[in-house]
């Protein structure tokens, strides 16, 4: 019975995989391409698509497949702030329709397991139901989760990072270089998710961009504190005509202050964070190694007595 629970789902997905695929082909060459254009500025994935893994390549396309099918859905699903959260985790290839078939991908696997694992271990049916109902909310969920998860790690990092790239503008203007120089100079020897974005921005300038639009096309995919701060101190000080590098060394004062400042508050939390392990984890270990030898005195005591 088991067995032909679990064929029966493997063969709804692969003809559903198959119909979408048939029904989104005529649309998949002009999508791949909108998506290759609104995701430019990034030469890494396409060197890594030269010897892509079979297994990944084949999930790629039914999750390309299966987002197509749900393109009219997408609507609902706010394409556009789909599309900000991925490229605020830095996920810049990855289309919302292709993310959104990864979501429906998980919400048919992640389900199919938990009932195979209820039905295998001989749960009621009810808890089949009910593992069935929360797998699907838990694989809806979960793609979506991780996005975020990875944005805000990544949102932490450029704010870790943003002191040093102030650093390196303060000595390149001063030194006499154009502030567009600066950030070219900049976007080479910075690594990471900042200088993920400042290569993304200067290609956008490349492609005809203005630096005040890449600057707010930078904000807009890592809106964090100190990249607000820093992107309004650009474009206010082009606009007033103040010296760059002045701006600079001010702003990487303040960033510094607050860097410290968040630095104190996330130590002053530190002791309610460590109350929950404390009281139930360590507290319970050391009372069994220091009172365990006295208890089992005490009983041997009255037993002997």
């Amino acid at each position: 019975m088991l067995i032909l629970l679990l064929g029966s789902l493997i063969l709804i997905a692969v003809s559903v995989t198959l119909v979408a695929r048939g029904f989104g082909m005529g649309r998949s060459h002009v999508t791949n391409t909108l998506a290759q254009i609104e995701s430019y500025g990034f030469t890494a994935p396409v060197v890594e698509a030269e010897s892509p893994n079979a297994a990944r390549g084949l999930v790629d396309a039914v999750a390309a497949a299966l987002g197509n099918a749900f393109a009219a859905r997408l609507s609902a699903l706010k394409e556009a702030e789909i599309r900000r959260e991925l490229m605020t985790a830095g996920l810049y290839t990855l289309t919302p329709k292709r993310f959104v078939g990864y979501r429906v991908i998980a919400a048919i696997c992640v389900p199919a397991a938990m009932l195979w694992l209820t039905v295998a271990i001989g749960y009621p049916a009810f808890v089949s139901v009910l593992a069935l109902v929360f797998g699907g909310l838990v694989g809806w969920a979960t793609p979506l989760v991780i996005v975020r998860s990875r944005a805000e790690r990544r949102a932490d990092e450029v704010e870790q990072e943003l002191p040093e790239l102030i650093d390196l503008l303060v000595v390149t203007v001063e030194a006499g270089m154009g502030f567009t120089a600066s950030m070219q100079i900049a976007s080479t020897r910075i690594e990471g998710p900042l200088g993920d974005e400042l290569r993304l921005a200067m290609q956008e300038q490349n492609m005809g961009l203005s630096m005040d639009e890449s600057l707010r096309n930078m904000l807009e995919r890592c809106e964090t504190p100190s990249m607000r701060a820093f992107v309004r101190s650009i474009l206010q000080g082009e606009t007033l005509g103040v010296s760059i590098g002045q701006i600079m060394r001010n702003l990487a004062d303040e960033m510094r202050k607050r860097r410290r400042a968040h630095a104190e508050e996330r130590a002053q939390r530190a002791p309610i964070k460590i109350l929950f392990p404390l009281i139930f984890l360590i507290f319970p270990a050391m009372f069994i190694v220091l009172l365990g030898p006295a208890i089992f005195q005490m009983m041997d005591a009255f037993g002997s007595g």
